[in-house]
């Protein structure tokens, strides 16, 4: 099953409409912030399900048919709505990358929403409601911000340079971590989406999220890799296709780069 453009444009654009809402709608209730702890170790607001039935809701306005898979689901689980007819586009849906930051009154989160097909990215958009910044891209249009097209850069691995680190231990790559670190004015931002958003656009060299679930790069995917980036898991092998009827929030440790540093960056973080 092939798209045009046309089709995937007016996916793209569905998808831009429902990540500004939700953001508006996140940033409209981060002075009410309520707080709560999912599966022993995940914090969630009251501002999460609301901005995912958002998202939801305006999706199913143009798409009725289409599955959907998202962080928020009943009693800690991820939601799952398998898609209703032939065509089996599935929307890839985070409604706050970021909540702990938002929990916490700091505005560094993001809206990730990305359409997938065969489990890949057909298009996918980050928006960052504290900037009013909108990321964008899909599998035949280059990445753009606010409409400008973006591209990764070509920097090397120095001291000046950004590199987005997860904060969640994850001992596996622990010491190529370290290493990333003790090279680079490594960043935090407690947002993967972020993350792979600020490594399309340049402002990053790279980025490792040991610890991504699908909701959380599906987006900054498809972005990166329209930027002219690179996006592979930590060993250097593909983090798609995921069987999406099966997809039951397992961990997806990726590694996201421009061109010049990854083959590099991969020996950092390979198995000894």
């Amino acid at each position: 099953m092939s798209l045009s453009h046309t089709e995937l444009s007016k996916m793209l654009e569905t998808a831009v409409v429902a990540a500004r809402m939700a953001g508006q709608r996140a940033m409209e209730e981060l002075c009410y912030t309520h707080t709560s702890v999912k599966n022993g170790n995940e914090i969630v607001t009251q501002a999460d399900p609301i901005c995912q039935k958002i998202i939801i809701d305006r999706i199913q306005e143009t798409y009725p048919e289409h599955g959907f898979i998202g962080e928020e689901g009943q009693d800690g689980n991820l939601l799952s709505i398998p898609p209703r007819s032939g065509e089996p586009i599935w929307w890839v849906i985070d409604p706050i990358d970021g909540t702990n930051n938002f929990a916490n009154g700091m505005l560094c989160f993001s809206v990730s929403i990305a359409a997938m097909l065969d489990g890949k990215p057909l298009v996918g958009v980050i928006f960052e409601p504290a900037t009013d910044s909108m990321y964008a891209a899909a599998v035949d249009m280059d990445a753009a911000l606010n409409g400008s097209r973006i591209t990764v850069n070509d920097d090397e691995i120095e001291r000046f340079s950004s590199f987005g680190v997860d904060s969640h231990p994850m001992p596996s790559i622990e010491a190529g971590k370290q290493k990333i670190m003790a090279q680079t004015r490594y960043r935090c931002l407690g947002s993967t989406a972020l993350h792979l958003a600020y490594v399309a656009r340049g402002a990053m060299i790279g980025t490792v999220s040991p610890a991504a679930k699908l909701w959380d790069i599906a987006a900054g995917m498809i972005l990166v890799e329209r930027a002219g980036g690179i996006v592979t898991d930590t060993q250097g092998d593909p983090l798609l296709p995921v069987d999406l009827e099966k997809y039951n929030a397992e961990l997806l440790p990726t590694l996201a780069t421009n061109q010049t540093i990854h083959s590099h960056v991969l020996e950092i973080f390979a198995k000894k």
